[in-house]
């Protein structure tokens, strides 16, 4: 296990996961972060991110910074969500290398995995078949700054390596009513009907994909192990390996929420990729397994979802 130390260059820190991962390591106290706002640093932007990376040359890069979405906005802005995630990445991870970074942890995602490939997913699936079409633009840009990466440490010898977290959701999250992704959609819909008093809340779809949910800060505590390990995977799945469908997730919203209406489907709207659950003994026999519940990350979340409307501060980008 390695101790981290010196500079870490933690990129996208305003978004959830971002911000996570800066909580997570000033909690461990042993490294100097990094960070720079999308005001500072245009990271779509060749030159400026050449530049940065040259002047603050930071030692290790979380790579967390992504344009995202839910379906809806994937399905709308295919042309950004290609575009914007793989200048991103690409002038990143060039960068990185060329500034002598000594370590880069690039974030893909789960979503980034073949539509219909064997459940759950193993690591070994990337690239095995096509992909989702509603989310394909963003999975292209995630598969090519992980094989970039890849092939950085296979062609230079440097530890440039990926991680691949299932759904995630907790305190920062993005609660855009057409924008975000499932589970703060949800809460936010869920809470407002509430609040209205709606007799009734329609979800989209079926309600039976099944998808998986990873709390953030659990995923910040992975992050930092995978960072402390000698020689990680090229990539690895993080998860709980446990799915539940959304008709589920949604009651379970819904009842932390405290709405006593009717649950509904509508199946004229698309489901998405029918099943997505991560296979996540890799990550286990290195040693590392979440420890937030969904029961209980929902709870926390939803706290933190109140207490920011009240402040004005909610994200809804």
């Amino acid at each position: 296990m390695t101790t981290l130390s010196g500079k870490i260059y933690v990129a996208g820190h305003r978004g959830m996961v971002g911000s996570a991962v800066c909580r997570r390591l000033a909690a461990a106290g042993t490294c100097e972060v990094l960070t720079a706002s999308r005001e500072a640093l245009d990271l779509t932007h060749q030159s400026s991110v050449e530049d940065f990376f040259a002047e603050e040359k930071p030692d290790t890069v979380i790579f967390a910074a992504a344009r995202v979405g839910g379906v809806l906005a994937n399905d709308t802005y295919p042309v950004e969500f290609l575009a914007d995630n793989l200048l991103m990445s690409t002038f990143a991870i060039n960068a990185a290398y060329a500034s002598g970074v000594k370590r880069f942890l690039f974030l893909g995602s789960t979503c980034i995995y073949p539509r219909d490939c064997a459940q759950p997913i193993q690591e070994n699936a990337l690239l095995s078949g096509p992909l989702e079409k509603t989310n394909e633009a963003y999975a292209l840009a995630k598969i090519a700054g992980l094989k970039l990466c890849q092939y950085y440490r296979r062609q230079h010898g440097v530890m440039f390596h990926s991680a691949m977290p299932t759904n995630l959701y907790g305190p920062g999250d993005n609660y855009h009513p057409q924008h975000s992704h499932v589970l703060p959609a949800l809460l936010r819909r869920f809470h407002e009907a509430k609040i209205a008093g709606s007799p009734s809340v329609t979800i989209w779809g079926t309600g039976t994909p099944r998808r998986e949910f990873l709390f953030v800060d659990d995923l910040a505590d992975a992050l930092l192990f995978l960072l402390g390990q000698d020689n990680p995977p090229d990539w690895v799945n993080l998860g709980t390996g446990i799915d539940l469908s959304i008709l589920e997730l949604a009651q379970l919203v819904a009842k932390t929420v405290g709405y006593e209406g009717a649950v509904k489907t509508d199946p004229e709207k698309p489901d998405g990729t029918p099943i997505k659950c991560s296979d996540v003994s890799l990550l286990h026999r290195m040693g590392w397994k979440h420890k937030v519940e969904l029961t209980q990350g929902l709870r926390t979340t939803y706290d933190h979802f109140l207490s920011e409307v009240e402040s004005g501060e909610i994200r809804s980008v």
